[in-house]
């Protein structure tokens, strides 16, 4: 697993030796991105399932500015962590974490995101009410892409405050892109 493009582009990632992760392939990291840039003039990105952080180090690697990375298994945090500190990203903030908690965390703190990148293990029926709670927070600024993959079956119908712009199907799997327009 590498870094696809930016300021990071061909450094190794460490990948989480376990069944619990799975991490995005290069082709789809490669696609997501180009879908949704691929490159950014700053802004705080989100992605609450980490697993090895590589889509999130993707997203600052191609411009923004700071990263909030949430995992709750071990060693999954643990890779985030030595990914982050192998390429020396200092605005990184690595949580171990259920992503039930982070949400309490950004709602208390205030944390406001332009990118949300959702990959969560497959067929826990969240994604939905994880950006509602996000937009029902304040968490998403105006314009905020929010970037959701899962199983097929799992497709959120999407409503306002959220537009769907892009769509795309990966076999049994899903990419759905999405813009918040709360305000």
């Amino acid at each position: 697993m590498r870094v696809i493009a930016g300021k990071y582009r061909s450094r190794q990632l460490k990948s989480v030796k376990s069944d619990l992760t799975r991490p995005t392939t290069d082709k789809n990291k490669e696609n997501l991105f180009n879908m949704i840039g691929p490159y950014f003039d700053g802004g705080v990105v989100l992605d609450l399932f980490g697993g090895s952080g590589g889509l999130g180090i993707e997203a600052m690697s191609r411009g923004m500015d700071e990263l909030y990375s949430v995992d709750k298994q071990y060693k999954a945090f643990a890779v985030i962590k030595e990914n982050v500190n192998m390429l020396k990203i200092d605005n990184a903030h690595v949580l171990k974490m259920d992503y039930r908690k982070a949400l309490m965390k950004f709602n208390d703190e205030q944390v406001h995101f332009d990118l949300v990148l959702l990959d969560p293990p497959y067929a826990m029926k969240i994604n939905k009410d994880i950006i509602e709670t996000l937009a029902k927070q304040g968490n998403l600024n105006d314009g905020c892409t929010i970037v959701i993959e899962d199983l097929k079956e799992e497709r959120i119908e999407v409503e306002a405050p959220f537009v769907l712009k892009k769509e795309k199907d990966f076999g049994i799997t899903i990419m759905q892109i999405l813009e918040y327009r709360g305000n």
